[in-house]
Formats: C-alpha cells, sequence, structure tokens
C-alpha cells in the first residue's frame, strides 16, 4: 500500500505549483486547513484559483493567501465576512465566480463523483442562470469579464439550470482523525465543505488532528473512504482561538 503520511505540511504541499487550483473546506472560522494554508503561504506558489465557501477571513485561512496576492481567482459562495476579498474582487484584481451554497457543494461532490454537470432549482430566473455576474470588476466601476448564460431545461413543469462539476489539481482538508489508509473522520460542524473539498481534488491533502493505524476507526464513524486521500499529516488538536466571527451588541453587528 501506498505510504500516504507525510512528515510536515511543508512536505505535503512541496509541488503545488504556481497556476494551480485548489479546491479548500472549512466554513468561516471552522474545519479549515490553516495549518496546510500556512505551509503553502510559506512555500510561495501563486497565480493560485481557489474554491472554497468564503475564501477565508481577514488574517485567517484563505484571507492569508489572499493578503499576500497570491489567488488570482476563486469560486466562492459568500464575500462578505472578508473585508480584503471584497476589496480585491471590487478594485479589479481577483476574479470571482459567485455560486450558491448549496450548488457549489454539489458541484465539488459531482466532481469527485464523476459526474460532469447536473441540474438544480436554484439560482433559475436570476443573473446564475441568465449570465451577467460580474466575474472581474475593471477597478472604475465597471464590469471587466461578466458571467455566460447556462442551459436552462424543463423537467416535470419546473425549471432547472445547468452546472458543471468541479475538480480541481489539490485539495487542503482538515479532518478530525484520519487512519494510515486515509479514511476520514469529521467532528461536528467542521465536516461542512471539507468531504466535498476532499473529493473535488486530485491530490487531496488532509491535516488530520490525529492519526490512527487502518481499522482503528469504526467503520460506521468513516465519514469519507481513504481512495479520495493521497496525503495525511498528523497537526494535532486545532484550536482556532478566541477569535470570533461577528460580534453583536443588541443584536446589531458591530
Amino acid at each position: 500500500m501506498t505510504n500516504k503520511i507525510y512528515s510536515s505540511a511543508a512536505e505535503a504541499v512541496a509541488d503545488i505549483p504556481d497556476g494551480a487550483s485548489l479546491a479548500v473546506g472549512g466554513f468561516g472560522l471552522v474545519g479549515i486547513p490553516a495549518v496546510l494554508i500556512d505551509a503553502l503561504l510559506d512555500q510561495g506558489a501563486g497565480d493560485l484559483k481557489t474554491v472554497s465557501n468564503n475564501c477565508g477571513t481577514d488574517g485567517f485561512g484563505l484571507g492569508k493567501l489572499l493578503e499576500a496576492r497570491r489567488i488570482t481567482r476563486t469560486t466562492a459562495s459568500y464575500v462578505g465576512a472578508n473585508k480584503e476579498f471584497a476589496r480585491q474582487y471590487l478594485s479589479g484584481e481577483l476574479e470571482v465566480e459567485l455560486t450558491p451554497q448549496g450548488t457549489l457543494a454539489e458541484r465539488m461532490r459531482a466532481g469527485g463523483a464523476g459526474i460532469p454537470a447536473f441540474y438544480t432549482p436554484a439560482g433559475v430566473g436570476t443573473m446564475v442562470a441568465e449570465g451577467g455576474l460580474p466575474l472581474r470588476y475593471d477597478g472604475d466601476g465597471g464590469v471587466a469579464v461578466a458571467s455566460e448564460p447556462k442551459e436552462v431545461r424543463v423537467f416535470d413543469g419546473e425549471q432547472y439550470v445547468l452546472e458543471r462539476s468541479i475538480v480541481t489539481d489539490f485539495a487542503l482538508v482538515h479532518a478530525h482523525r484520519a487512519d494510515t489508509a486515509g479514511n476520514l473522520q469529521f467532528r461536528g460542524t467542521a465536516r461542512n465543505f471539507n468531504p466535498d473539498a476532499a473529493m473535488a481534488g486530485r491530490v487531496t491533502i488532509v491535516q488530520a488532528e490525529e492519526v490512527v493505524r487502518e481499522g482503528e476507526i469504526d467503520p460506521a464513524d468513516v465519514h469519507l473512504p481513504g481512495i479520495y486521500v493521497q496525503r495525511i499529516v498528523e497537526v494535532g488538536r486545532q484550536e482556532t482561538g478566541v477569535e470570533i466571527e461577528k460580534l453583536s451588541s443588541k443584536g446589531e453587528d458591530q
């Protein structure tokens, strides 16, 4: 059996080249493969094309790669929690494909399942289906590149839009436990986009809080089979510290 265990995050991401596409797990501050992202920041690869829910937050996760101008395009479903993300997008420095959140998850899952495309009702009657969403601004308030219209078909009297699946060069994923065969167990809400991202990557790199021998994870607790995983790094228990994604006072965001 191929050895999937790597001695360090630096070793695991060493061959990610400039221009690579990356599916990245996590949601907000939860389930972020922060150790792998930091290793990639140190490694130096640029012109990256990422696929993730929200492309990190300011100063954390993919937000660090954004601040270093290492990401040139991202497919995401949410922009609002990252001021630098919004600034780069509106100034024309970053190309952004905004995608409904459930559609984004299914596009990654479908890519890993070998499904080239699928129909969904999400986005019918909007710019998601009809085209015209700004992919890149020109820096002066105008749109430099806009999305193209997508195919819409009727099934049983309802309209559905065709969405292409996503397959990326690499995937960066956080897991609670992994065994040496690559079987993964996620913990609580950290499961979020991580299984989908893992499926989408041609080479999936996992930071696991704990690595155990093959067979030590009960089959009923395996959330993703090892066939999707090529590299594993043990990183220990990960804590985001005292960071709070949004502060509120009397029900109003600060």
